[in-house]
């Protein structure tokens, strides 16, 4: 039986907000990908506006399906606690609320490394993996997705835990590597400190590593000197998204 309408997802970011419809047997796109820069300042209902426009351009694909939408940023039941590169009133802010005003249905709001984590849990490098999964993402910062036997634990923010004195993201994200100038090798070591405090604390069963950087994980993943299987993530840009769609499928459906 042929599918008639799809769950959305769509991924707020500093730059950009973008969406799709997404087919959950395939954890792909059901239709091409539309992106909207993010208005300037990121303030909410800014935001909320851009979010209605993706909704209704995809109307006739989502039907009664329901939403789902990242926010770089801690969330809890639906408020924001944190922002990254989008406007601090954003802090305090029931999204969840505020996105259903604009759209006139139910949205289910999530932080963005968590979703990108669901999708490489359901459909992505760690596919059929048993027990802990630990998802990492090196950019500007490090994002981090805990998941166990499939279950994500939201919001651990495992990119500002204290390494030699340091916050973690400050010295291993991918920034410092371009701001330091650092060779793979040095920032290799300083990857294998950081992992090596999350195996200490946690015992993973597998990392995955996304961000943009993980196209080139030949360079580094081979140097990190770590007792637990470290892999590079598989859906790259569109996991916000894919994420995104399969929570809010699966709150739905609960």
């Amino acid at each position: 039986m042929t599918r008639t309408s799809y769950p959305l997802g769509i991924d707020v970011g500093g730059t950009g907000i973008k969406g799709a419809p997404v087919d959950l047997d395939k954890g792909a796109f059901a239709s091409e990908r539309i992106r909207f820069e993010t208005p300037a300042g990121a303030s909410p209902d800014a935001v909320a506006d851009v979010i209605a426009q993706i909704v209704e351009h995809f109307a006739d694909m989502i039907g009664d399906e329901p939403i789902g939408v990242t926010i770089p940023g801690v969330v809890q039941h639906g408020v924001v606690r944190t922002a990254a590169n989008i406007d601090k009133a954003w802090i305090g802010t029931n999204a969840e609320e505020l996105i259903s005003a604009h759209i006139g249905r139910d949205v289910l709001v999530v932080n963005d490394a968590d979703a990108a984590g669901i999708a490489e849990n359901f459909y992505g490098a760690a596919k059929d993996t048993d027990g802990l999964v630990l998802v990492t993402t090196l950019g500007t910062g490090i994002g981090t997705a805990v998941i166990n036997d499939g279950v994500l634990v939201p919001n651990s923010e495992l990119g500002h835990i204290e390494v030699e004195g340091h916050d973690a993201e400050t010295r291993a994200a991918h920034s410092a590597k371009e701001r330091e100038e650092l060779s793979y090798g040095k920032w290799a070591k300083r990857l294998t400190k950081y992992y090596t405090s999350l195996e200490n604390l946690l015992w993973p069963d597998l990392f995955v590593v996304g961000g943009g950087v993980s196209k080139k994980a030949e360079k580094f993943l081979p140097l990190l000197d770590i007792r637990t299987p470290i892999v590079p993530a598989k859906l790259e840009n569109a996991a916000g998204i894919v994420g995104a769609a399969r929570l809010a499928h699966d709150r739905h459906v609960k």
